[in-house]
């Protein structure tokens, strides 16, 4: 049975829907740097609190999941290929900034769209 595009499409954006545990090392805001052809990680840390929300460590108040934060990263990766830049992050970098399996793998997932985007200059906007 061959799956449309649409279908695989409506699979993914369920998915997108689950409910996920943060990670308490920390979280990537992913984004492309065309000018200089890279895929770009900002790593920011945080703390999970006993409600399972992300709060800044300076503050103490809880990170909003949408809109606009103003926080410095800890870290700034970026890579040519999504490979390039798992390696630095998820290889490389001692202690990891990720700490749990289903978070290194939505980041590869992502730096392989963002990869994509920036081949084909279409537009990338983090899932």
């Amino acid at each position: 049975m061959s799956q449309t595009l649409e279908n695989l499409t409506a699979i993914d954006d369920n998915l997108s829907k689950r409910h996920l545990d943060l990670d308490p090392g920390g979280y990537f805001i992913i984004y492309i740097d065309r000018e200089t052809s890279l895929i770009c990680a900002k790593h920011f840390t945080n703390i999970i609190d006993d409600r399972g929300l992300a709060v800044d460590p300076e503050t103490g108040k809880p990170i909003p999941a949408r809109g606009k934060v103003e926080r410095s990263q800890s870290t700034l990766f970026s890579g040519r290929t999504a490979k390039e830049l798992c390696v630095k992050i998820l290889e490389e970098t001692r202690p990891s900034p990720v700490t749990m399996f289903d978070h290194a793998a939505y980041l590869g997932r992502e730096f392989v769209r963002a990869e994509m985007a920036l081949l084909s200059d279409r537009e990338y906007v983090q899932d």
